[in-house]
Order: C-alpha cells, then sequence, then structure tokens
C-alpha cells in the first residue's frame, strides 16, 4: 500500500515586519529554502516532479507564479514546474495536501510544498486594490449580520471575527493577555535551548551579515504591558495587538514521496501523512474552522484526541486556539509547545509548512508518534493534517 511521507522540512528564520528579512525579494526567499531543502536531504533538483508553493497576496513581487520564479532562482533545472497555492493563511498547509494527494496517485514521485510571504514588501490586502472581492450576492446573504461591514472593500474582518470568537466563548481580556505571554515564554525557551536550530536556513543578508533566528519573540513583554495595548476592532474588546498573530516574513519547504521511492533513493523519510483534510464553518467569525476540520481528520484517522502527543493550532489570534481547547478538550499542556504565531510571526502564505516543520522536530526531539496541525484561514475555513513520527 502507498503512502505519502514527508523527507526534509527546513524554514528560515521568520522576520518581523521591515525587520531582517525586508530587503529580501520573496521569490529569493523561496529559493533559499528550495536550496537548503536540497543540500539537506540530498534530492536531486531535477528529480522533483513539481514544486506546490502556498502565497496569499499574489501580486506585485508575488505575483506571476512565485512558485515557477523561486524554481529558477534557485539555480533548479528549467525542467523543474512550480504552481502558486491559495487557501488563505493555510495555503501551504494545503500545498503539503496536494504534494501528498499527487504522490499516493502515482502522479509524481517526489513533489516539494512550501511557501512564502513577505508581508513588508507585500502588504497584506495588496491584492484588493482593484475592488471589492465579493459580490452583491454574498453581501445580501450576509446583510445586517454582526461583524459584516457593508461598505468596506474586505467586509468580513477577521479582527471582528476574533472579537465574536472571545464573546461567544466567553474569554476574558486577562485570559487572552495571558496566552500571548505564554505564546512568548514558550517560543523564547525554545529558542534559548537551541529547539529551532535544526530546522532554520539562516539567511545572507545584503550587508553580509546572516540572519539566523527568528526575530519576533518579545522577552521583555508582561501582563502588565499587554494590558496597556489598545483594542483596535471593538472599543469595548478585549483583543489588541498583543493576543493577534504578528505581522512577518519567511519561507519554508517541505520534500514529500513515498516510502518505496524514499527506500530507493536512499532518502530517510520523518513523518507519514497520516491523515489530510479541509474544513468550513461560519465566514463571519471566521476562524472557527479549526473545531470542525480537527473532529473530521481524528474521525478520518480514527483516533481520540488523546491519542495525539502535540497540537499545533494557529495563533492568528488567542481566541482561535483558546476556543479550539474548549471545544475538543485537548490537553493545553500539549498545545503550541514552541510557542506559535503571537510569538513566532504568521507570514501568511508560508505559515503551514513553517509550523509543520516546527511541530516535526518538536515530536522527533521528544518521540512523539501523533502530531495534528490545524489553522483557520479566510473566508472560514482550516486546514487539518495529522502526522505519524517515522
Amino acid at each position: 500500500m502507498s503512502d505519502a511521507v514527508i523527507v526534509g522540512a527546513v524554514r528560515t528564520p521568520v522576520g518581523r515586519r521591515k525587520g531582517s528579512l525586508a530587503g529580501v525579494h520573496p521569490v529569493d526567499l523561496s529559493a533559499h529554502v528550495l536550496r537548503a531543502l536540497a543540500e539537506r536531504t540530498g534530492i536531486e533538483p531535477g528529480q522533483v516532479d513539481d514544486v506546490v508553493w502556498g502565497c496569499v497576496s499574489q501580486v506585485g513581487e508575488q505575483s506571476w507564479n512565485v512558485a515557477r520564479n523561486a524554481v529558477l532562482a534557485a539555480g533548479w533545472p528549467e525542467s523543474v514546474p512550480g504552481t502558486t497555492v491559495d487557501r488563505q493563511c493555510g495555503s501551504s498547509q494545503q500545498a503539503l495536501h496536494f504534494a501528498a494527494a499527487t504522490v499516493l496517485s502515482g502522479q509524481a514521485d517526489l513533489v516539494v510544498a512550501g511557501g512564502v510571504e513577505s508581508m513588508t514588501r507585500v502588504p497584506m490586502g495588496s491584492s484588493v486594490a482593484g475592488g471589492m472581492p465579493f459580490s452583491g450576492q454574498i453581501l445580501e446573504r450576509y446583510r445586517g449580520v454582526e461583524g459584516v461591514a457593508q461598505d468596506s472593500p474586505l467586509p468580513f474582518n477577521q479582527g471582528v471575527g476574533a472579537e465574536l470568537i472571545a464573546e461567544r466563548w466567553r474569554f476574558s481580556r486577562t485570559q487572552l493577555d495571558e496566552f500571548a505571554l505564554a505564546s512568548h515564554e514558550k517560543a523564547a525557551a525554545a529558542q534559548d535551548a537551541g529547539a529551532f536550530d535544526p530546522e532554520l536556513a539562516p539567511v545572507a543578508l545584503a550587508d553580509g551579515g546572516k540572519f539566523a533566528a527568528d526575530e519576533g519573540i518579545r522577552r521583555d513583554t508582561s501582563l502588565a504591558k499587554l494590558g496597556e495595548l489598545a483594542t483596535p476592532f471593538r472599543a469595548d474588546g478585549v483583543v489588541t495587538a498583543g493576543s493577534a498573530s504578528q505581522i512577518s516574513d519567511g519561507a519554508a519547504a517541505l520534500a514529500v514521496t513515498t516510502s518505496e521511492w524514499a527506500s530507493r533513493h536512499g532518502l530517510r523519510p520523518l513523518a507519514r501523512v497520516h491523515t489530510a483534510v479541509v474544513a468550513a464553518d461560519d465566514p463571519v467569525a471566521m476562524l472557527t474552522a479549526p473545531i470542525p476540520a480537527t473532529a473530521k481528520a481524528l474521525r478520518r484517522a480514527g483516533l481520540g484526541i488523546e491519542e495525539i502527543g502535540v497540537y499545533e493550532v494557529n495563533e492568528a489570534f488567542a481566541p482561535v486556539p483558546l476556543a479550539w481547547l474548549a471545544e475538543t478538550e485537548a490537553d493545553p499542556e500539549r498545545l503550541n509547545p514552541r510557542g506559535g504565531a503571537i510569538a513566532l510571526g504568521h507570514p501568511l502564505g508560508g505559515s503551514g509548512a513553517r509550523i509543520m516543520t516546527t511541530m516535526l522536530q518538536h515530536m522527533r526531539d521528544n518521540g512523539i508518534r501523533y502530531g495534528l496541525q490545524t489553522m483557520c484561514e479566510g473566508g472560514g475555513m482550516a486546514n487539518a493534517t495529522i502526522v505519524e513520527l517515522l
């Protein structure tokens, strides 16, 4: 029986907006992790059947199929194709799903999945400059619904969605700030222990320096400092910039094949893609779909939540993983053990592959058999992936 396995995973350190990666073109950032992946795994680039690359803002420097341009910038053979995927924040997680399905079906032997986002160089929302992406039929369907702005190019707002979730699950400002602080503390501890080092591909900078560590971690934050931040989405709200993911730059890549092909070519599988699903939920609250996606993944996998040794639930906003915990009754100690997007950053199209790379490293370091990754996505969707350590 064929399977889909991950034989390599690598990422850049995540840069803050206008930070260390601000001077790096997103195509070059993508090319960097492609080269690093080939070097670390020993795969021959010419053997890659396709590169499936996630990217959300596909305009400007990230337009014209960033996947194909990354292949060329990496110096890989011109015979290697590439395609770019947009499932909003889950784009590179979806890229992994597509890669796994492609090798499982026998349509390809080796596929590279990953993604990129330079939110400094291509600001979030750049792609809607030409007009509203929602038709009148959609707006009419949600006319009068709390959280929908009828006169905005983006009538569905993730920040407002986060506030709606906080209200529904009755999360206090203190609970959100405590979660945010814990994310920074866990990420700082992991960084200090060198836990991220094996997964990172440091980036050479134009000034001759090297960017080698995630720079979003705020070691000097505190509940008092978080408590001083404004609530931009509601005057009486609880969500702040401190309990939201950081605007970031970064890229990550995963090599996907079958166990049989890996064995024939001397590649060591890291993990099996056990189950991969996608689900959708309320597009107004927008961020709740990880809950049904997790239920769907567990059902298809035939596993209980207690059998999963680590959960990575993207920290788009603190209410998202907190609501997920409340509904799944999962062990909070297993959730985002090395911090999440609140501390490490959220380079949209690259985040799915970044999170998977980090989760795989944590599973290897701790001998964890099953890991589950899920993340909310624009439009009220979510991917969920269960991987099994090999």
